[in-house]
């Protein structure tokens, strides 16, 4: 009878510890796949330049050593890491890395710090003038957009003496306006978020502070354009333009200054964290 008891004893002491690896595995299995592209950093930073700082000290600095992961590296692998804020362009920060066996490789980071899950960040800003020439528009739609801005005074009843919103604009020329975003929708996400040339971004840095900890994400910029630009170009209640998850308004504000009338496009950076 003793017997028996002593082994039930040691049966149920095994699937104990059985019970707690299993749920131990498991608890570590998330974490491990969420620390390849997200995680809660250690340090915390308030900006870009802190970021850059925490790059260039890769070797201690855990944040960094995790950011590298999360962009495909061994850090056992790496000989070096350097790290510069360039001035406007659309990588924040560009990063050079250079493995063991010599071979280097530039990694352009747009890095957008957010406050609240709310919340939107300008992606850019310019005269109408200067997308007009990027994106090869056509004369109607140029004209159209001049009214919105505000560059071109309102014709009409409107609201605003200074400008029309798209919404007061002709059915025939809002649908213009809806085509052309529509066909150029690939190129225009793509420009807003990686550019081009040397000041490129390739990847695509999120950072939220919800608490005393900050979360952080990266993804590519070929990832970033797919998500942010999904979704259908319409013109929204309020009389901006709608480009998947963007939003193109007129600048406003400036105390009625001429780059009030700027185009401007901005969107919600912590969607990221919804990004499968």
């Amino acid at each position: 009878m003793q017997s028996r008891i002593r082994k039930n004893g040691r049966f149920a002491t095994l699937f104990i510890v059985l019970l707690l690896a299993a749920s131990f595995a498991s608890a570590q299995a998330p974490a491990a796949a969420v620390e390849r592209g997200s995680a809660t950093a250690k340090g915390g930073f308030r900006n870009e330049n802190d970021i850059r700082d925490k790059f260039i000290n890769w070797r201690e600095d855990t944040d960094a050593r995790l950011w590298l992961t999360a962009i495909g590296y061994d850090t056992s692998a790496i000989k070096d890491v350097t790290a510069a804020k360039p001035s406007g362009e659309k990588a924040d920060v560009v990063v050079t890395v250079t493995k063991s066996d010599g071979a280097g490789r530039r990694h352009g980071i747009s890095i957008k710090l957010v406050s609240s899950p709310n919340g939107f960040n300008q992606i850019d800003k310019r005269w109408l003038r200067q997308y007009a020439k990027m994106w090869e528009m056509p004369p109607e739609i140029v004209a159209a957009l001049r009214l919105f801005v505000g560059e071109d005074p309102p014709v009409g009843k409107t609201r605003r003496p200074e400008r029309m919103f798209l919404t007061e604009l002709s059915k025939e020329v809002q649908a213009a306006v809806v085509g052309f975003f529509s066909a150029r929708k690939e190129q225009i996400v793509a420009d807003l978020l990686r550019g081009e040339g040397t000041g490129r971004a390739d990847l695509f840095m999120v950072a939220w502070k919800p608490g005393r900890e900050t979360r952080w994400k990266i993804v590519t910029a070929d990832d970033a354009i797919r998500f942010f630009g999904d979704g259908p170009v319409e013109i929204t209640r309020s009389g901006n333009l709608k480009i998947g998850r963007i939003t193109m308004q007129r600048k406003g504000g400036d105390g009625g200054r001429e780059t009030a009338k700027m185009l401007q496009f901005k969107m919600n950076p912590s969607l990221v964290f919804e990004m499968k």
